[in-house]
């Protein structure tokens, strides 16, 4: 692709199709929780866009009495997020408890109290990773993720905190993807339109983490990895040179949270290389 050819063309937008896409990701809910013989999941239920939608979807595929959001304030939790959260127990049915992190992050962190946000974040994402994997044992369910592909390509996740899952209906949707689908199956107003956060400390805002809007980046990250554009061809689109070298640059460091960990080859069939079978392999 040339920049001429991609500096005379408007910037596509993302394609969306909400009741193909909707078909498509509650058969998947369905078919790959069913496909292992168990019939739940469960997931946690901040009270974002993001767990919201996949508690929508989840209680389509299953029946809402199949599906456990589990609402894991901290101390610095915002009070709407719980009132976001349970909008959803509302909407869906689906069966909802509350457990707070907040006296055993505080018991961690007072040996540490100079550590920074990022590591408190981490802890807390981790935290919670691990009650979510405590009830899908005692519940005999598994764990729905519910990061989207934005988060996914940028890094912008916790490696064995909210990334971790056994499976994923909104991976491969976009941030803004989630949005429109989100409207599409009735996700309530208030969480569709509020700021993007993961609720780590008051005020704390996706988007001013990061340092540019979710609909920006989508663009360019769906012409970067769907559409394959090379940066000159990025930036003959109309994109900052600087803001495509920095999401590029981002999406590199992060792949080793995107791949299974790297796994030394000393034999003929190594996992993941050579021994590679399908998920549901002998069920």
């Amino acid at each position: 692709m040339t920049s001429a050819r991609v500096a005379s063309a408007p910037t596509p937008t993302i394609p969306i199709n909400p009741a193909v896409l909707r078909r498509i990701l509650v058969g998947f809910i369905r078919n790959e929780v069913r496909k292992v013989g168990v019939e739940r999941v469960v997931l946690g239920l901040s009270g974002g866009v993001d767990s919201s939608l996949a508690a929508f979807l989840a209680a389509e595929a299953l029946g809402p009495a199949n599906v456990l959001g589990i609402r894991m304030p901290y101390s610095a939790s915002s009070k709407e997020s719980l009132e976001h959260a349970q909008l959803v127990a509302d909407a869906t049915g689906i069966q909802v408890a509350t457990i707070a992190i907040t006296p055993q992050i505080d018991a961690y962190f007072a040996a540490i109290p100079d550590a920074t946000p990022l590591r408190r974040g981490n802890k807390m994402a981790r935290e919670r990773m691990t009650i979510l994997y405590d009830h899908s044992a005692s519940w005999r369910a598994l764990v729905l993720g519910t990061s989207n592909k934005t988060e996914l390509l940028l890094g912008y996740g916790t490696l064995h905190g909210d990334m971790a899952s056994a499976l994923n209906p909104l991976g491969d949707l976009y941030k803004t993807q989630v949005w429109a689908l989100s409207e599409a199956v009735g996700v309530p107003a208030p969480i569709v339109e509020k700021q993007p956060s993961a609720d780590l400390w008051q005020g704390q805002t996706d988007e001013h983490e990061l340092g540019f809007e979710y609909r920006a980046v989508d663009r360019l990250l769906y012409l970067m990895v769907d559409e394959r554009f090379e940066d000159e061809d990025l930036v003959a689109a109309g994109f900052a040179v600087a803001f495509v070298q920095r999401v590029r640059g981002m999406v590199q460091r992060s792949q080793f949270k995107r791949r299974l960990p790297v796994i030394a080859k000393v034999s003929a069939r190594t996992i993941d290389r050579d021994f590679r079978y399908a998920r549901d392999w002998g069920c």
